[in-house]
């Protein structure tokens, strides 16, 4: 049908009357100027697609609408602009379109029609791994042993850039995606087929959110979702709430971006905004730069939040121009989101439109923080961590205790490094980690710790040897301006080379831990800390051995690395003594901010931006040599370990089956709160005495040749056993921490994949019971296909964070929520009952089902398939499968 909004179509520019727009603010409809502007994207990319099969006239104006539907569960389509990925969640996104053309030509269907249709960026970040610091060669070793470890991930992914079309592969070494994406993969405006519109972009990774920051509308979706855009699907949502978050006044001298976010995320989560818009306005927007906006936007998956948006305003021009952007095509944005109505003022409040609930934050009121133990929203102001950690010490476990007796809170473990004597402590630091793109994206916090550390040299402090120092810049641009402003040297001086350009620590490739420190904080059961400049902190995630791990600035990282300890008040207490026997407070060497934005305005300018990335798809001399096919059907080889055609598919026929109702299912664990995808599918190293590890074993492998679960996410048979395999899990059914269950049948306590089978082999389905938040955390589809091939047909959760909803949605394993007011607990469930859940005929969104025990109790729950679309998803067996079909038919 022809597009009924062809009326509002214009050219920008008399001159090149062949590039046009559709002009909303033509609208003449007042609904549109009082639109939040994440939700003006929305419908721009409504209009746009009108014309096509699953975009109709009825969306575009339920998005005009939004103040009156926001509430009542409205689906509307979205078809994002771009796509990007990273290696981790990259690999078994190619591994299945490689397996889809396999089935869709069994069902006699053309192959290559598996293949993206929009823009697909995929950047290699998450396989380099901290095994080699405090060496200037770090970063060559790193990368060798990368190369050494990964060569058959990265010939496949080679494969699927010839095989594929609109497929783009950003080397190895070139930086973390999220910041390449930010300084560089980025529109704003898109000009494609003819037209100017609104950049926007779903990534395989929850934190694709930091590109909000620029104004370009994204957030993360889980594997198979991304999979099935690329394929042009548009994505099936409920219109959301916005959530205006105002911004008022100055922040204080002393304060970074990172304490500024720290404090958001705790706000945020207690406020409320799983699924919801934020969207960031006020006058106190105007000033922050585009590097502190982006590093609030990158965390909007630790408040919960589906995106995290700041509109383009004139400061988000002027960034463009500053990494290096083509001027012209500058100017043509601008002048587009001029025309449209999109180029926002912060200082002008009557350009504020609607919102469902306005919150506020003096950026005044922020003070230094860092957050932890154990996650990001447990915000702690900098002058009461000692306390607060002394506190978490004997306070209960938990979330913010270790249960540690009283006795022991002053034990120390003497030990020997490099024929040296050293004592660990109860919050010692052992890891301190510059890392993450949420920091090292911005120049005012990078430029900060490197004058830190040019004052804490010069004053004569050091940091103590055995502490695993490490800084990973999330882009070459990083190292430039640190080299050429003077800083670098410093840093490398107290053992902050750069080790790679990846995620690194924040993700917990932070490689092994000194032998000797190992053993002090095993022998005295020690509560060992990391602190990370990164965005997450959950237990197990950073580093077997450290049970607490708090997220700070990068100041903050080099400042508690000198300290070497948590248990130290900066205000009272010298950071060091040097040599001439004087006090170092921290206060004494911490820059200030007009020191800082001087070197700034001098040494991140846009020719840096250009030389690095106009080099960037051909620096690595490594990437280059590898040879890889171009067949459009890949070759799978049944001896490898990384790369395995899935399973998924076998036996997919064109007949749907219809749902059936799951009859006394076994409960695999019962969970408490904020259970995250880490803990679901750890990413981290693979323990020898795991499941995974017998599976390599008894393929010819060592254990130096594991890698990690994240590098094995091409494997089904790897996965599988590394579903629940966290160090740190915690299962009801078993007094202590470990990744195991009950076997009911047999009583026996096992490995939860060797439980899974056993039920597998008998036949029985499986559940999972939750409690909140469950699926925190990143985007990994495997946590969803993990669960689906050990057999678990459905999770019953009091909530769930919206990314992993959505994986079970794809997967076709069943999301149900307990009704308001009731859980586990209400309801005198303990998990050792047998559970039918009836699947009725007619199934409609979020509809209340019965569940029936063996016990004779009976309750109700919601079915979390929260559209029409989610549904028919479910009806084929999960989102890859209905895509398969339609390729095919």
């Amino acid at each position: 049908m022809s597009n009924p909004f062809v009326r509002i179509v214009e050219p920008l520019d008399p001159k090149q009357p062949l590039k046009k727009f559709f002009n909303l603010s033509k609208l003449e409809d007042v609904r549109y100027a009082r639109l939040p502007f994440s939700i003006r994207v929305l419908l721009e990319a409504a209009v746009r697609n009108c014309d096509e099969f699953l975009v109709k006239k009825g969306d575009v104006e339920n998005i005009l609408n939004w103040k009156v539907v926001q509430h009542k569960n409205v689906e509307v389509p979205f078809k994002p602009a771009r796509v990007i990925l990273q290696d981790f969640t990259g690999v078994p996104a190619v591994v299945d379109f490689a397996a889809m053309r396999d089935a869709v030509k069994k069902l006699g269907g053309d192959p290559e029609k598996i293949n993206p249709i929009c823009p697909a960026d995929l950047v290699i970040d998450h396989s380099i791994q901290v095994d080699f610091n405090r060496r200037s060669d770090s970063l060559q070793k790193n990368q060798d042993l990368e190369f050494e470890r990964n060569k058959e991930r990265f010939e496949f992914l080679k494969w699927g850039s010839r095989a594929f079309k609109n497929m783009r592969i950003i080397p190895p070494g070139s930086g973390i995606i999220h910041q390449v994406n930010l300084e560089y993969l980025a529109r704003v405006v898109m000009d494609q087929d003819g037209y100017y519109y609104p950049d926007s972009v779903v990534g395989t990774d929850s934190h694709t959110t930091m590109i909000d920051g620029l104004g370009v509308l994204g957030w993360g979706v889980g594997g198979i979702e991304a999979e099935a855009v690329m394929l042009g699907q548009p994505i099936s949502m409920v219109l959301p709430e916005v959530v205006g978050y105002k911004l008022l006044g100055n922040p204080q001298p002393l304060v970074t971006s990172t304490d500024i976010v720290l404090t958001i995320t705790k706000h945020l989560r207690q406020v409320g905004v799983v699924g919801k818009f934020v969207e960031f306005f006020g006058p106190g927007v105007a000033q922050l730069s585009i590097a502190d906006r982006a590093t609030i936007a990158n965390m909007c998956p630790e408040y919960g939040a589906t995106a995290a948006y700041f509109p383009v305003d004139d400061i988000s021009i002027g960034y463009l121009i500053q990494t290096g952007r083509d001027k012209e095509k500058v100017m043509c944005t601008k002048k587009y989101l001029e025309a449209v109505g999109m180029l926002r003022d912060f200082k002008n409040s009557s350009q504020d439109p609607d919102f469902t609930q306005v919150v506020e934050l003096d950026l005044h009121t922020v003070v230094p923080c860092c957050s932890g133990p154990k996650r990001p929203q447990d915000k702690v102001a900098v002058s009461d961590m000692k306390k607060d950690f002394e506190t978490c010490l004997g306070a209960k476990q938990g979330f913010k205790g270790f249960q540690i007796a009283p006795d022991r809170h002053n034990s120390v473990v003497k030990f020997n490094f490099e024929d040296c004597d050293f004592e660990l402590g109860h919050g010692s630091v052992v890891i301190a980690a510059i890392t993450s793109c949420t920091n090292t994206s911005n120049p005012s916090v990078m430029l900060g710790a490197g004058l830190l550390a040019k004052k804490a040299v010069e004053a004569g402090l050091t940091v103590k040897p055995y502490i695993k120092t490490s800084l990973s810049p999330g882009s070459g641009v990083v190292t430039y301006y640190l080299r050429e402003s003077g800083v670098m040297s410093y840093l490398s001086q107290l053992g902050f080379d750069v080790v790679g350009y990846g995620c690194m620590t924040c993700i917990g490739n932070s490689g092994p831990l000194p032998e000797s420190v190992v053993e002090a904080i095993t022998q005295g059961d020690l509560v060992a800390v990391g602190v990370l400049s990164g965005n997450r902190n959950f237990e197990g995630r950073v580093h077997p051995n450290t049970r607490a791990n708090y997220l700070a600035s990068p100041p903050l990282v080099i400042a508690y690395a000198i300290a070497g300890t948590v248990r130290i008040d900066f205000e009272n207490e010298p950071l060091g003594i040097n040599a001439s026997g004087k006090k170092i407070f921290l206060k004494d060497i911490w820059p200030t901010r007009n020191e800082i934005q001087a070197v700034e305005r001098q040494f991140v300018i846009p020719g840096m931006f250009k030389e690095v990335y106009q080099k960037i798809e051909t620096v690595n001399e490594s990437w280059n040599a590898l040879d890889a096919p171009s067949d459009k059907l890949y070759t799978w080889n049944p001896k490898s370990t990384y790369i395995k055609s899935p399973p998924f598919f076998d036996g997919l026929t064109l007949a749907l089956q219809t749902p059936k109702t799951i009859e006394d299912a076994y409960v695999l664990l019962s969970f408490g709160d904020s259970v995250t995808t880490d803990h679901i599918s750890p990413a981290g190293n693979i323990a020898r005495n795991s499941p995974a590890a017998r599976y390599l074993t008894s393929r010819g492998l060592t254990p130096r040749e594991f890698n990690s679960y994240g590098s094995r996410r091409g494997n089904d048979a790897v996965m599988a056993r590394g579903t629940f395999a966290n160090i740190r899990l915690v299962n009801k059914f078993i007094d202590k921490q470990g990744p195991q269950t009950v076997h009911f049948p047999s009583g026996e306590i096992l490995d939860v994949f060797d439980a899974a089978e056993r039920y597998k082999q008998a036949g029985h389905p499986l559940i999972v019971l939750a409690g909140k938040e469950y699926g925190a955390g990143s985007s990994r589809d495997w946590a969803a296909k993990g669960p689906f091939l050990l057999g678990v047909k459905a999770v019953l959760a009091e909530s769930y964070e919206r990314i992993h909803r959505s994986n079970l949605v794809g997967m076709g394993v069943i999301p149900l929520q307990y009704l308001p007011g009731e859980d586990a607990g209400v309801l005198g469930l303990t998990g050792r009952e047998r559970y039918t859940i009836v699947i009725p005929e007619k199934l409609k969104p979020q509809m209340n089902v019965q569940i029936k025990l063996d016990t004779g109790k009976t309750f109700q729950a919601v079915m979390r398939f929260d559209t029409d679309v989610e549904l028919t998803y479910f009806h084929n067996g999960g989102i890859l499968n209905y895509m398969i079909r339609k390729m095919a038919s």
